[in-house]
């Protein structure tokens, strides 16, 4: 899915598209993962985590390519339509498979868990990049990915735990009580990460000067200190206890934010960039954990149903800063994201991790 982020510069000079026409079409994916997510529970319940979760993500594999060739805006949306459904379905069913694991185990392991996601985040937009670098053609770097991911996929599914859910539950449920509140905050939490994965490589070749094939480095450089700060998040969060893990998590994430979005360096910004994901590496992984414990909803439907609510902040984040940024400019459209990251710093007081 990162491998992505790379593209998005290219795409809007390749379709030759405005910043608010470029927010629009990033409506598409987001469009796609909040159609597909909320009956994953259903079908994680019916067919097992071990099922859907590697077909889902084959799908989204198998998508990339077209994503870097098509010149066709309409049907680009429609692909990018796939891309999110098909992203959105192997996110919830490998968190509700990380759960299964962490009780089947006992052991509070979703930090990790989410920090090897963000390995792949750092080797599909960083693989991407680099081959940019050296002039490979995109189709080519999408290609390379794509096999990349479907051989994963295809060495981990029979170590995958068998179950997921309960079958013939209900396909969607709203949430209510601590999910719903912790809905909210991933809604932000997403919005920023999705800001980042569609709008760092826009900012710093638009307005700091960077190089198409350097505008991948920002997401490199969150998703390196996301992937770092979440593969010890463990024991952090352990030391700490959760819910100081998400406040100052937060309030971390937002100050890095606010400096990527307002400096003027490229540098500065790669480095705002990187703290803030130092400071949002261990916030999603600590709510899915809480997700798993709450007793309020089954975790089969918890986990889409809150989740949906996070990628709610997906769908419609990156398409308000395209429309904000074309009457404001996009530092400043950013930095409401910022403001966003502190409100959630003072609202996670109030849930119980």
């Amino acid at each position: 899915m990162s491998a992505w982020a790379p593209l998005v510069p290219l795409v809007k000079t390749r379709l030759e598209l405005s910043d608010s026409h470029l927010g629009l079409l990033l409506l598409c994916p987001g469009v796609g993962l909040f159609a597909a997510m909320p009956v994953t529970g259903a079908l994680t319940g019916r067919y097992g985590t071990r099922r859907v979760a590697p077909i889902a993500g084959a799908v989204a594999a198998c998508t990339l390519p077209a994503l870097a060739s098509l010149d066709h805006i309409w049907l680009l949306g429609l692909v990018l339509v796939l891309f999110g459904a098909a992203g959105g379905m192997t996110d919830v069913a490998m968190n509700v498979h990380a759960i299964l694991v962490e009780r089947t185990t006992g052991r509070a392991m979703m930090s990790t868990f989410h920090g090897l996601w963000s390995v792949g985040c750092v080797a599909g937009a960083g693989l991407v990049t680099l081959m940019l670098e050296f002039r490979y053609r995109q189709v080519s770097a999408s290609i390379v990915v794509s096999a990349g991911a479907l051989l994963l996929l295809a060495v981990s599914r029979p170590l995958m735990l068998p179950g997921g859910g309960e079958p013939g539950g209900p396909a969607f449920v709203m949430p209510h009580g601590i999910v719903l509140l912790m809905g909210v905050c991933c809604a932000v939490l997403f919005l920023a990460e999705a800001s980042v994965q569609d709008w760092s490589g826009v900012l710093l070749t638009t307005t700091r000067g960077v190089e198409e094939s350097h505008a991948g480095v920002g997401y490199v450089a969150f998703a390196s200190a996301m992937t770092v700060c979440r593969l010890v998040g463990d024991p952090i969060v352990r030391g700490l206890g959760p819910s100081r893990v998400v406040v100052l998590g937060s309030l971390t994430a937002a100050g890095g934010f606010m400096l990527a979005a307002l400096s003027p360096f490229p540098s500065i910004d790669i480095i705002g960039y990187g703290l803030f994901g130092i400071g949002a590496a261990n916030v999603v992984p600590v709510m899915f954990s809480a997700t798993g414990r709450q007793t309020v909803m089954p975790a089969n439907l918890a986990v889409p149903a809150m989740t949906t609510m996070g990628y709610a902040g997906s769908l419609i984040g990156p398409a308000i800063i395209g429309l904000l940024s074309g009457l404001f400019g996009l530092p400043a459209s950013l930095t409401v994201v910022a403001a966003l990251l502190v409100v959630v710093g003072v609202a996670s007081t109030r849930i119980k991790l």
